[in-house]
């Protein structure tokens, strides 16, 4: 019941002392940790992941509505479900960690992709977030987080596939 009304750090503070130094709030009432070995190199998974604005054409739901330069500070605007979400780059380390803050619903987020290689050319994808505000945990649980890092992981995979495929 003590996370219920647990509203965290501010966003400014999210960002600089959370985000930024590539960590979740593991204190936010809805946190989630996914991940998922893929036959590709993090170079490779990087092109993928980094793309923003295709995302669509592979992730189903992800669109991204205003990018500009993909640095840490740099805003960007995109809808996940129908639903706008503005963000900020935290870390932006290609083949390593793709790392932004950001609101949804007043709730606040850090949304953290870290690769890291593998033998024999393969990545592991973790995906980490976490949700604060107060009663987030009643509309937006830990299974619905984490049943969306697992839709977006398989969707992931599944276009590292299909290229790995195209390339040979």
């Amino acid at each position: 019941m003590s996370k219920l009304f647990y509203r965290g750090p501010s966003l400014a503070t999210l960002h600089t002392d959370y985000a930024a130094r590539h960590r979740i709030d593991t204190e936010a009432p809805v946190t989630s940790e996914s991940s998922v070995i893929v036959d590709a190199t993090p170079a490779q998974v990087w092109e993928v992941m980094a793309d923003l604005r295709n995302w669509p054409a592979w992730a189903p739901g992800y669109e991204v509505l205003e990018l500009g330069e993909m640095a840490p500070g740099a805003e960007f605007r995109w809808r996940l479900g129908g639903v706008r979400i503005t963000s900020r780059f935290a870390v932006v380390a290609p083949g390593r960690e793709l790392t932004w803050s950001g609101v949804v619903f007043g709730y606040k987020a850090v949304d953290q992709q870290v690769l890291e290689a593998l033998p024999g050319g393969r990545t592991r994808v973790t995906m980490r977030e976490s949700l604060a505000g107060p009663l987030v945990s009643l509309f937006f649980g830990v299974d619905k987080l984490r049943a969306g890092h697992d839709r977006y992981l398989a969707a992931l995979t599944t276009e590292l596939t299909r290229r790995s495929a195209a390339h040979h």
